[in-house]
């Protein structure tokens, strides 16, 4: 999924998601693409936390008493951490059918695709999705991010720390980062990281084919703004009908029975 987590976000502001800082915001001069390319882990996970934080201060994030959060608390109950990166969940109220994972551990889930999908299905969407953060598809794309956006002017760091980003930066960076995507490779073994991830939690791995399956069919009758979504969400995949095929063919390999609707 394009990321199936992040797309709709633009429709929020132009910042998204890819990885103390007491530094001045007067950051002047350039930062060279060697500089982007040995960003220490710790700094990327900065950079997109100064991301999350403004995108969840300007976005409608459900409270705690919500049945959509209360769902999905019950749904990832103990995942607190993939790849060693620790996980953080919220709920955008938005009738996008999206979800995203970004590098620092945040993922963050629309309302519009809980409304769409079942628990499985939607655990297999969020399994892709911190798929990319386990197998650091995410923080190589932040790095690119920065080598290839105005947002890398200036951000010159001291040591370990990440360097603050102004407001200009924040929108720079994150157009570059809307305007990234993932390989088709990369998203392939995000969808083989979700179909394991869905074994390995006692679910049948068919929900991975069904989630796709259920995208599929909001880009043919979708109202306009989800077919455009979708569409967008699905244009950096591998073929829809192809990865529907892959995960069916694994999980009737594997002795699951397709799950009746």
């Amino acid at each position: 999924m394009k990321r199936l987590l992040i797309l709709a976000v633009s429709a929020l502001m132009l910042v998204s998601c890819s990885e103390s800082f007491n530094a001045t915001r007067a950051l002047q001069g350039g930062m060279l693409a060697a500089q982007a390319l040995s960003l220490s882990d710790e700094q990327v996970q900065a950079y997109v936390h100064q991301y999350i934080t403004q995108l969840d201060a300007q976005s409608p994030v459900l409270p705690e008493s919500s049945p959509y959060v209360a769902r999905l608390r019950r749904m990832t109950q103990g995942l607190t951490q993939v790849g060693g990166v620790p996980l953080n969940f919220k709920v955008y109220k938005t009738d996008e059918v999206n979800a995203f994972a970004c590098a620092d551990g945040s993922v963050r889930v629309y309302t519009g695709i809980m409304d769409l999908m079942s628990d499985d299905e939607l655990l297999g969407v969020i399994g892709h999705e911190i798929g990319h953060v386990a197998l650091k598809h995410s923080k190589k794309e932040m790095r690119q991010a920065l080598l290839t956006s105005a947002a890398m002017e200036g951000l010159a760091s001291t040591g370990n720390v990440a360097a603050a980003l102004t407001d200009s930066q924040l929108g720079a960076l994150g157009n570059a980062i809307m305007n990234a995507q993932y390989s088709k490779k990369q998203e392939s073994a995000a969808d083989d990281f979700g179909y394991e991830f869905l074994k390995g939690a006692g679910k049948n791995p068919w929900a991975m084919a069904m989630s796709f399956e259920k995208l599929q069919s909001v880009a043919g009758s979708g109202t306009r703004q989800q077919q455009s979504a979708v569409s967008q969400l699905f244009s950096s995949h591998p073929d829809t009908e192809a990865r529907i095929s892959r995960m069916s063919a694994r999980a009737t390999k594997d002795g699951f029975k397709r799950p009746s609707r």
